[in-house]
């Protein structure tokens, strides 16, 4: 079996980490510099409360924890955040985070108490009742061309830098009600990549701009859940969503539309946002599962 060196690759986005690497191909072993995901705990803080630990990556960690504390109901607003201080070590990395001493009563009630790995959305909750929190409807009436979507989705696969180095990431990305990208945020876990996301949303001043999110994973309840916290009135999934996804959605007056890829998609939950030519002309259809 012949043997090929490749050079090591120059250029690495941030999150991504190089290791040497024999390729095999046709017969061929090919030594080459390959681009990994990089993946460490983040635990996350508040004052002396070690709330909880997250798998994650090392990358835009303080929309991370305001979106992760909207999330969780810590906070309602980014600015009741008065500081992340980022602590780095040999172990993972440190987010202690300081609220406005009226939000620190709503930490030690809601403290995780295990470890969640970067596809985990409930994990480290406590008590039954504690896992599924349904959120309060959106009032947002909001409508959208239904050629957006597709638009969104193009350029969604355009800006996913760390997915393209390593191939081993989860994106979510806001749209405007034109279809304009306004962030872009990934991570190895979906839920972290979505807490970002609202998280930047949230920091850049668009919390109550109109618009829409589009996340490259499947639909869970906790990403709904996510979704209607942060008020936001439509999601768009590349994959599938569950049905617990779809009954918070339809509970929640979410629109929620799975399977999105190139020009086909699926509406589970309040189509009425996405405008067609048949419902400009007043032709309407019933989606959802009700809850």
């Amino acid at each position: 079996m012949k043997l090929v060196t490749l050079p090591a690759a120059s250029m690495r986005p941030a999150g991504a980490s190089g290791v040497r690497v024999e390729r095999r191909e046709d017969g061929r072993r090919v030594l080459a510099d390959d681009a990994i995901a990089e993946e460490v705990p983040v635990a996350l803080r508040y004052g002396d409360v070690a709330y909880a630990v997250m798998l994650a990556s090392p990358l835009d960690l303080e929309d991370f924890a305001v979106g992760f504390s909207l999330a969780e109901g810590i906070i309602d607003q980014a600015a009741q955040i008065e500081a992340v201080r980022i602590h780095r070590d040999l172990a993972g990395i440190i987010l202690d985070i300081q609220l406005h001493p009226a939000r620190a009563q709503y930490v030690d009630g809601g403290r995780r108490a295990l470890t969640a790995n970067s596809g985990c959305g409930v994990c480290g909750t406590r008590q039954l009742e504690d896992a599924i929190r349904w959120p309060a409807a959106v009032v947002e009436n909001t409508l959208f061309d239904e050629t957006i979507v597709t638009r969104a989705l193009q350029e969604l696969r355009a800006a996913q830098p760390l997915f393209d180095a390593t191939g081993a990431v989860h994106a979510a990305a806001w749209f405007t009600t034109t279809g304009a990208l306004r962030a872009l945020r990934e991570d190895v876990g979906r839920h972290n990549a979505l807490d970002k996301l609202i998280g930047a949303r949230a920091r850049l001043g668009h919390a109550g701009e109109p618009g829409f999110v589009v996340v490259s994973s499947r639909a869970s309840y906790e990403m709904v859940q996510k979704v209607a916290a942060a008020g936001i009135s439509m999601m768009v999934a590349v994959s599938a969503p569950t049905t617990l996804a779809v009954r918070m959605a339809e509970r929640a007056g979410i629109t929620l539309v799975g399977f999105a890829r190139d020009e086909r998609y699926v509406v589970y939950t309040h189509a009425w946002r996405l405008e067609t030519s048949d419902s400009r002309a007043g032709t309407s259809l019933n989606h959802g599962i009700q809850a």
